[in-house]
């Protein structure tokens, strides 16, 4: 399967078939199909697609009209790109090529008992929860993805929503039992939403590891896929890949360093203690 998708990488842009694919691998169409879900954890077709859109992504930060860049990206038509962009692009080819440029995102930073913590924000909730080491550091990320969006200060009239968000949040990360559930605009493949829904039904205080969470999406050998899903991951604490462990029980890695998903663990269990 390795050589099956090197072969794609290479020959993104090309025409690719189930049969030929399957006869690459030695394999029936229907065998190849299933193996191929099973160990990278989506279909050939999702996989194919996924290439081609970070190939599309690249031409449309260069200098390709965007459908000089949808057709040498692969794709037979413009509308096939435009039915995925919501859950892989997070815009429209066109947006995306001006960088955001349309994409209003609010930001405010805040201390938490974790470090400097900043949440970023559209129109259908929080987009972005992460820790850095300042502010300038955690507005360079969130504009790394967006770089010609328009970030602006979180506006007086948005103060107090930010408030109860920091409120909450501030609660989770000591492990106190989570109040209202806050809006989120998460976007992602559909095997990451699959991965980040999962992560949610994981109670507070437990844990779960790699390949438990693989065989919950139906997919039992995606573990490094899960794993790529979790580091993927843009919004800290309230999708709770912080849950996430080794088979072996080791912490394992965590995108805003393993000290903090040791200490979210431990307030979330002493948490639980509490409550009992």
């Amino acid at each position: 399967m390795r050589d099956v998708c090197d072969y794609i990488v290479r020959n993104r842009t090309r025409r690719h078939t189930l049969k030929a694919l399957a006869a690459r691998a030695s394999m029936s169409p229907f065998h190849f199909q299933r193996s191929f879900k099973r160990i990278v954890g989506v279909t050939p077709r999702e996989f194919i697609d996924g290439e081609r859109l970070k190939d599309l992504k690249s031409k449309l930060r260069g200098q390709a009209t965007v459908t000089q860049a949808i057709y040498d990206s692969g794709f037979g038509s413009a509308s096939r790109v435009y039915e995925r962009v919501d859950s892989r692009l997070g815009m429209t080819p066109r947006e995306y090529r001006a960088g955001g440029a349309g994409v209003e995102i609010s930001h405010a930073a805040a201390d938490s008992a974790l470090g400097r913590m900043l949440i970023g924000a559209t129109d259908r909730g929080i987009c972005f929860l992460q820790f850095g080491a300042s502010d300038a550091v955690l507005l360079e990320a969130l504009a790394a993805e967006y770089p010609r969006a328009t970030l602006r200060a979180m506006p007086a009239s948005q103060r107090d929503a930010f408030d109860t968000w920091m409120q909450e949040l501030a609660r989770r990360i000591e492990g106190d039992a989570a109040g209202a559930n806050l809006p989120l605009d998460v976007r992602g493949t559909s095997f990451q939403l699959k991965v980040w829904k999962t992560l949610l039904g994981i109670p507070r205080g437990a844990v779960a590891s790699y390949a438990e969470i693989a065989r919950a999406v139906g997919n039992p050998r995606a573990t490094r896929a899960v794993a790529n899903a979790c580091a993927a991951n843009r919004i800290a604490i309230l999708i709770p890949c912080h849950r996430v462990i080794r088979g072996d029980g080791t912490l394992g890695g965590y995108r805003w360093g393993v000290a903090r998903k040791r200490a979210l663990l431990d307030r979330e269990r002493a948490g639980e203690t509490r409550t009992r």
